[in-house]
């Protein structure tokens, strides 16, 4: 763990494992994957290849296991049952990606970006981008985090993925302290068409708590307060509207 004990707090990343199939159209370059729900920890589909029918129903169970250790933030727990896998059955990338999003979320940024390359590199996908962008961040590898960015920016996924890398860079920029710059970095993102989602009010925060941080306090109030006038409920964006009041 970087000096100063730094996590980052798990609401401003998607750290959900969605299960989405990679169907194999030949040598050509991973295809992506098509879209699911990302409201849980989904490993139903999950396929354990190569492998005897007993040993892949024993792996499914595992997973199982862990999916569910993951979601209650037994992380430890979900860490052992991931690393067995490994060996049990090598090469799942959903497994490497569930264990990269496990050791994020202790802290272990290294290990972290050593399983989600694993996960990228077997999919193609740049899902779990603004993740390993953090461990970056968290590992002052301003350079390495940044290309993640630029990659996230070159492939379009969804808005709130972009949005979700947006937030990390503009906290690079506040680590280096450049405040001002992390501000007209998020300040510039697209404006919400109609009623603002929640990527939009992560988004907010981020901005008002960047606000604050530069002793623009009248400007954090607002904001905080424009959120909660959105979705009263969001984080302690109504207390800290209070508190600045």
């Amino acid at each position: 763990m970087p000096s100063g004990g730094r996590i980052p707090p798990p609401p401003v990343i998607r750290d959900e494992v969605t299960i989405e199939r990679v169907h194999d159209g030949g040598e050509d370059a991973p295809k992506p994957r098509k879209k699911r729900s990302r409201r849980s920890v989904d490993v139903s589909d999950v396929e354990m290849g190569g492998v005897a029918p007993a040993t892949a129903a024993k792996a499914h169970r595992r997973l199982s296991e862990a999916a569910q250790a993951f979601e209650a933030e037994r992380f430890r727990d979900a860490e052992r049952l991931l690393t067995s896998l490994t060996t049990l059955t090598p090469g799942v990338p959903e497994v490497h990606e569930l264990l990269g999003l496990t050791h994020y979320r202790q802290g272990k940024w290294t290990a972290a970006l050593r399983e989600l390359e694993r996960f990228r590199e077997a999919t193609g996908s740049v899902e779990q981008n603004p993740v390993m962008a953090d461990c970056n961040r968290a590992l002052s590898r301003w350079d390495a985090a940044e290309q993640l960015w630029f990659e996230l920016g070159d492939a379009s996924p969804t808005p709130e993925l972009v949005e979700e890398g947006r937030i990390v860079q503009a906290g690079i920029l506040a680590d280096r302290g450049k405040l001002a710059d992390a501000i007209r970095f998020l300040e510039k993102a697209p404006k919400p068409r109609g009623k603002p989602a929640i990527y939009h009010l992560r988004r907010w925060y981020v901005i008002a708590d960047l606000y604050e941080r530069a002793g623009d306090n009248s400007r954090a109030r607002r904001l905080f307060a424009d959120i909660t006038h959105v979705e009263p409920a969001f984080g302690d964006a109504a207390e800290r509207a209070a508190n600045l009041a």
